[in-house]
């Protein structure tokens, strides 16, 4: 009887040691998952926020190049003649249409072509520069109309008036400029009807100055960085 009491003692011995060892492990591997989630947690951590210093650096950049670009159209053309304005924020010039066009029309006028030879050169080699070249992806002539007529009206006429621009740049009698031939890859031209129209300053629409004609300019991380942008709106 003391024998089976020994043994069963000692059976309970085992029982328990073994039921300590198995506890000891188990929480041992706890241990080690939450050690590897906080590495992973501060990984990501630090990596997001690494990525975002990188985002903030390319933002600054491209704004930095954008307002430098700014500040140099706007003190080339600061003595000009034409009748332009040059927007503060994007860079865009913006001329009344009556400096190129007749109303209602969408063919350069005399003075029209003579206006052009005074500015385009002068645009193009601030814009292709070597400070700027290697930030534009592209160059815009954009035409705009006022309220008259019909949409497709309009929108033909502007279409037709900033191809008509492009075009005259490239006629035979128009001045060799330096970088003329790469412009060639990197103008284009569009129409806006009158969706795009200009307002006075008691918020109406103001029919002469929506006739307009418009040179613009994008940058190559522009639209990279608007899609950063609203990835971080969405995220706050």
């Amino acid at each position: 009887m003391a024998r089976k009491r020994l043994e069963r003692s000692r059976q309970v011995k085992r029982f328990e040691e073994g039921s300590n060892h198995y506890w000891m492990s188990f929480s041992d591997l706890m241990s080690a998952l939450l050690l590897i989630f906080a590495l992973l947690l501060m990984v990501n951590i630090f990596g997001n926020q690494t990525e975002m210093e990188a985002k903030d650096q390319m933002i600054e950049e491209v704004l930095g190049v954008k307002t430098r670009l700014i500040e140099e159209l706007s003190e080339s053309f600061s003595d000009s003649n034409l009748e332009m304005e040059i927007d503060p924020q994007t860079g865009a010039i913006r001329f009344s249409s009556g400096v190129f066009f007749s109303y209602d029309s969408a063919k350069v006028s005399e003075a029209g072509s003579e206006n052009l030879k005074s500015f385009v050169p002068k645009y193009i080699s601030i814009l292709l520069s070597d400070e700027f070249r290697e930030h534009i992806s592209q160059i815009i002539v954009e035409g705009h109309t006022d309220q008259e007529g019909t949409y497709l009206y309009n929108m033909e006429l502007s279409q037709d008036r900033s191809f008509a621009v492009v075009k005259e740049i490239y006629e035979d009698d128009f001045p060799d400029f330096e970088a003329k031939k790469e412009l060639r890859q990197l103008i284009t031209s569009n129409g806006r009807s009158f969706t795009v129209p200009m307002y006075n300053e008691s918020g109406e629409v103001d029919s002469e100055k929506s006739r307009r004609v418009e040179f613009k300019f994008r940058l190559k991380d522009e639209e990279m960085i608007k899609n950063i942008q609203e990835l971080v709106n969405d995220n706050e």
